[in-house]
């Protein structure tokens, strides 16, 4: 039997969801129906382990699982040896240290003799020793925004995606440790026969990075400003453009990137481009 590939992936939690999306728009089909804790692929050599997000970097070091998709902010809290191969680009958000809203304490310095509660203690004292901060750190596994007001702690550092919690618990930040999103990790000693699937999981996900960055362009533009807008969007390699039935014009296609979309548009418009259509793309490979 040839081997299969193990990937552990969050079993519940914020990235869940996008663990599962990815692998679904890579095409790799995965039944989790009845909550199993082990599923095998049935169209690609992968077996899907669901593990506990703070497991995940201790099983791949260890060769229970391959790889994982697992927080940044997981991997450097547990300081396993593991390789960091690929970022995922779904899960954003950062470590933050926060104060009490309306309290005594105004800036980083202030934590100097204080209390903070937090889940990472390991990044956290890292962070404090950096800045010379003589803090006291209080190790709790969850809810940790209510730390202040219950009176266990002076300040938290948390887990922040919008900073509603934060808001609701009358807390705000002050400072940002690390950002953080999804990122694949890998064992060190993967076989050879591994890696040739891995690289071939690479690529799937790659392209579906690549698509999600990028959309897809077509637009009416006049022969006389055809180089002007050509000049503003290169594509892959050029654009496409094909001849309309109405003399003076062609029909242009090309790729833009999400990033730089609007700016694109507005100059495409000055430049005299009509009929912009934008078409999200599933996948992309160059």
């Amino acid at each position: 039997m040839s081997e299969t590939l193990k990937i552990a992936v969050q079993k519940s939690g914020r990235l869940y969801e996008g663990s599962m999306k990815l692998l679904k728009e890579c095409g790799i089909e995965v039944s989790n129906g009845n909550n199993q804790l082990r599923v095998l692929s049935s169209n690609f050599p992968v077996e899907v382990f669901f593990l506990r997000d703070d497991d995940i970097p201790e099983y791949v070091q260890d060769a229970v699982a391959d790889i994982g998709f697992v927080g940044e902010n997981v991997v450097r809290e547990k300081n396993k040896i593991v390789d960091s191969i690929e970022k995922l680009g779904f899960g954003k958000c950062r470590l933050s240290i926060a104060i009490p809203r309306n309290g005594q304490l105004q800036s980083i310095s202030d934590l100097n003799g204080k209390k903070i509660a937090t889940s990472y203690p390991v990044i956290l004292t890292t962070f404090l020793n950096e800045k010379k901060i003589a803090a006291s750190i209080h190790e709790i596994s969850g809810s940790v925004e209510i730390a202040p007001r219950i009176g266990l702690a002076d300040a938290i550092c948390d887990l922040v995606s919008s900073g509603s919690t934060l808001f609701t618990n009358e807390l705000k930040e002050i400072e940002t440790i690390l950002f953080s999103e999804a990122v694949l990790i890998g064992n060190k000693a993967l076989s050879t026969e591994k890696r040739i699937i891995l690289e071939s999981l690479l690529f799937r996900i790659r392209s579906v990075k690549k698509a999600k960055n990028n959309k897809y362009v077509l637009l009416n533009a006049p022969n006389d400003k055809l180089d002007t807008i050509c000049s503003l969007l290169p594509g892959m390699k050029s654009p496409t453009i094909l001849p309309l039935a109405e003399p003076g014009w062609s029909s242009v296609h090309s790729v833009i990137n999400e990033s730089d979309f609007w700016d694109v548009i507005e100059q495409l418009k000055a430049n005299g481009a009509q009929g912009i259509l934008i078409i999200p793309i599933e996948k992309m490979i160059i």
